[in-house]
């Protein structure tokens, strides 16, 4: 057999790189492109749309080879990471004309989906949160959350559900986990599916962690952060920094803190009721989400925080008022509002900039634009220092503008800088006089040889002479052979030619040196004057992220004060009471959807763990009952989050737990019915209650049969409403069976939304009235979808017959052949004609004279049935 070909030197070099990260994508730099061989370049090009080709690797021998220019590395390497690949970037280390074999080459960064520094890569309205979560001996699990594209490193610990909870909401784009507990991690969160990577189990150990976390913060101990005692937590932490390592991010100085997520601090929101509610992602694809209603932030930072503040509403009483008082001050003073407005528009992310700082990935223009949001920041602490609000002022204490860093970046960067250093113009003149004689050598090149060729044309008396350039000579000057004779005679000669002689002088070959050396060294000067001013930012760094968290913070207050007077919200009462009272509530993103011209009905609700604990709200089908219910939960949870409400007034008494069960939905994969995850999501809310929670059902039990669906909803109300917590409920139904509850326990009452029907006709009057319902109109739902008028018309007709003999035991009958040439349908027997006694009852109806029966009469006669059927039973 013939030897198989040894690969050249270079793919020894790149299976050399390959072997470092084999599950990661390699971008492989030769010249001008990034290369990917073998089956990265076929996953390369399927996910880039470029060319699959094929290079020589020896003799007898190809490999796939794709590539792309370097020079578009942002626009490829986004499509990449998104598509759920880990990226290594292999650079060259050495100038490849300085190179005497083989040019060095090295992985310069890996990039994954949860670890993204810059570039387009990032959602500007987004975190991207790299995850690593632990499993604890006790069934306790550890979680921690790092965005290094801003700094934010965060952690916890708790049981499964709250962990799941976390990762819902904070929404890694990447989780690290333990190699030994692979399928214990899928098997907790099966529900969910995320993006993860396997560490070996040594590194999810205590001291481990601890080490590293204490390495990189130069601490003693983790006390100050809060989670000494929290080891779970400490564990997934420290996991995070080693894959930081793993990655090659080394230069991590803006992460600067280790914060501890404080449950007891926030409503809990599970991740049924963040669906359900669409907080911050709509379930249809057209549709709106509240997070896109009331973001109306400037600046990235502010769109980040109120995605959080959406997600994690407050308790605190005191905490929630503080927001609500600053919204009112910008309400009440426009002039504040509209200098906030004008400079957070100038502030641009300068979070992720000063990350991009710390990693020394910052470009010349993006220092420029740090410098222009430090400058914007100064009338903005003026504004708050002299505020008389509380708040405001110690906003206006803590902003630094950093006028230090700000004017030293004025000085020394070129306002018009370029993206990058290496294209030159960065530093300022005046900087260094070094880099003002080179430039102006380089620049004024031209001028001088002008000068030079007109000194020596006057002192030599050759009027002809010329000064010029070749790559073999350098600059010369020439002379006709006409006035050879007047060449000096310290002049060299250097080449002769037919007409003319070339020769050189000792002052032109210093000015050439100086000229050809001057554009290689203004870039060496450059690169060192902006590296050393990127190192004076970097002690910057943790003022600046203060910075940046207090303006999205009043970003934020902003936007609530923007969006309640866009949309005429008021201003809600929070306090500590049980009670929740919304007069003239609207749905704040229903009434966004309407048609122009088109008033959303508002409507009044009280719910009181004293009074009126449950509300069973009963209506036809599209009545207005589920966003009824929704309103409710989105009015309280943008009361805690310190926004102004849609109502005309609203008193939230604090909640602390929301909620929902709304809508049929499955999980076949998991081999869980619609019914099965109905009752999933209702158990997870019946073992959670909290005297503050508010509940939320709708049409549950509609998953099962009629009798089954009723018992079980009749069951749920029953239990939360004898439950010593008295959480506040409001469910909706189509069973008016329940209405019946309100007769015996004292703090359940019936609601019903009203409807009238006008000529066969509904009109949904979408009003919250007292009283159960006795109808739900949906027939007249479905000759509004656009049913067949044959099966509407039938569907009538079974409804009447069914609502007749409301009994047990009566059957539909009628030939079938009748049925399939008539399509009438069914007919409904009144009674079973073999049963002797119901013949006996038929026989005492049929034989009334109803037109004259007097009430007294019909009384006795209904008195007679009644006795035969009861004498029936008893027989039987």
């Amino acid at each position: 057999m013939a030897k198989e070909a040894a690969p050249t030197p270079m793919m020894k070099q790149y299976l050399a790189m390959k072997q470092k990260h084999p599950d990661a994508l390699l971008l492989y730099r030769v010249g001008d492109f990034y290369e990917t061989y073998g089956q990265d370049a076929i996953v390369a090009s399927e996910i880039l749309g470029i060319t699959l080709t094929r290079r020589s690797n020896g003799a007898a021998k190809s490999v796939e080879m794709a590539g792309f220019p370097h020079h578009a590395l942002d626009t490829y390497l986004p499509k990449l990471v998104r598509a759920g690949k880990r990226v290594a970037i292999c650079d060259q280390l050495e100038d490849p004309k300085l190179a005497k074999k083989l040019v060095k080459r090295g992985i310069t960064e890996l990039v994954t989906p949860g670890v993204v520094v810059g570039g387009t890569i990032l959602d500007r309205k987004e975190n991207n949160f790299l995850a690593a979560v632990h499993f604890d001996k006790k069934s306790l699990l550890g979680v921690a959350f790092l965005d290094i594209s801003t700094g934010e490193f965060i952690t916890s610990q708790g049981t499964p559900d709250y962990v799941d909870k976390l990762l819902v909401n904070f929404a890694p784009k990447e989780v690290l986990i333990e190699r030994s507990n692979r399928q214990r991690f899928a098997d907790t969160f099966s529900n969910s599916k995320y993006l993860t990577f396997e560490l070996d189990d040594w590194i999810f150990t205590e001291e481990a962690a601890r080490d590293r976390l204490l390495k990189h913060f130069e601490t003693r101990n983790l006390k100050g952060f809060g989670v000494d005692d929290m080891p779970a937590a400490v564990i997934a932490s420290g996991a995070v920094l080693h894959y930081l390592d793993l990655t090659q991010h080394t230069h991590i100085k803006h992460i600067t803190t280790l914060s501890r997520i404080e449950a007891e601090r926030y409503v809990r929101l599970d991740k049924f009721t963040v669906r359900n509610l669409e907080l911050v992602a709509p379930m249809a694809e057209d549709g709106m989400s509240l997070l896109s209603v009331i973001d109306k932030t400037l600046s990235p930072m502010g769109a980040r925080m109120m995605h959080r503040w959406v997600l994690f509403p407050l308790k605190d009483v005191k905490a929630i008022n503080r927001r609500l008082d600053v919204v009112d001050y910008f309400f009440k003073h426009p002039d504040a509002r509209d200098l906030v407005k004008e400079q957070l528009e100038l502030v641009g992310d300068i979070e992720r900039l000063v990350s991009k700082v710390a990693v020394g990935r910052i470009t010349p223009r993006e220092l420029v634009q740090l410098k222009c949001a430090l400058q914007a920041i100064e009338p903005v602490k003026r504004m708050c220092s002299a505020s008389d609000e509380p708040v405001l002022a110690s906003i206006g204490e803590q902003l630094n503008p950093c006028r230090g860093v700000s004017e030293r970046i004025e000085k020394e960067i070129n306002p018009d800088a370029p993206a990058q250093v290496s294209r030159g113009n960065v530093i300022n003149r005046g900087v260094d006089p070094q880099l003002d004689e080179l430039r102006d050598i380089s620049y004024s090149s031209k001028d001088y040889l002008m000068r030079l060729q007109q000194q020596e044309s006057e002192r030599t008396g050759i009027p002809s002479l010329k000064i010029a350039y070749n790559n073999v000579f350098g600059y010369y000057i020439e002379v006709r052979n006409t006035h050879r004779d007047k060449v000096p005679p310290e002049w060299v000669r250097k080449q002769t030619l037919v007409n003319a002689e070339r020769y050189i002088t000792q002052e032109l070959k210093e000015y050439e040196e100086k000229i050809l050396g001057a554009e290689e060294k203004i870039a060496l000067i450059e690169a060192r004057l902006f590296g050393e001013l990127v190192a004076a930012v970097t002690d910057y760094i943790p003022a600046i992220q203060t910075d940046s968290a207090l303006i999205a913070q009043l970003d934020c207050l902003c936007a609530f004060t923007r969006v309640a007077i866009d949309n005429k919200y008021n201003r809600p009462v929070v306090d500590d009471s049980l009670d929740i009272d919304i007069t003239a509530g609207r749905h704040p993103v229903i009434e966004r959807r309407l048609p122009p011209g088109e008033a959303y009905v508002p409507n009044s609700l009280h719910l009181s763990n004293d009074d009126q604990q449950v509300m069973i709200i009963t209506g036809p089908n599209m009545a207005g009952k589920s966003a009824l219910l929704r309103q409710t939960a989105l009015i309280a949870l943008m009361a805690q989050i310190g926004c102004y409400v849609p109502a005309e007034s609203a008193r939230i008494g604090i909640v602390d737990k929301i909620f929902t069960r709304v809508g049929a939905s499955d999980n076949i994969s998991l081999g869980e019915s619609t019914f099965m995850v109905e009752m999933t999501e209702a158990a997870s809310i019946l073992n959670n209650l909290s005297q503050r929670s508010l509940v939320l059902f709708d049409e549950l039990g509609r998953g099962t049969s009629t009798y089954d669906g009723i018992s079980i909803a009749w069951a749920i109300v029953e239990y939360i409403h004898e439950n010593p917590c008295h959480a506040k409920t409001l469910f909706a139904t189509h069973y008016h069976e329940l209405n019946e509850m309100a007769k015996s326990f004292r703090r359940i009452k019936n609601y019903n939304v009203a409807v009238k029907e006008i000529d066969g006709k509904v009109v949904f009057v979408r009003k919250l009235v007292k009283g159960g319902s006795a109808h739900s109109f949906g027939i007249h739902v479905a000759k509004i979808a656009g049913m067949p008028p044959s099966i509407v018309k039938r569907a009538g007709e079974v409804l009447k017959q069914l609502e007749a003999n409301n009994q047990v035991g009566k059957t539909l009958t009628r030939d079938l052949d009748d049925v399939a040439t008539s399509r009438s349908g069914y007919q409904l027997s009144f009674f079973q004609l073999d049963d002797p006694v119901l013949s006996q009852v038929r026989d005492e109806i049929l034989g009334l004279d109803i037109n004259n029966l007097t009430p007294m009469e019909a009384l006795n006669k209904l008195n007679d049935i009644k006795a035969i059927i009861t004498g029936k039973s008893q027989g039987d």
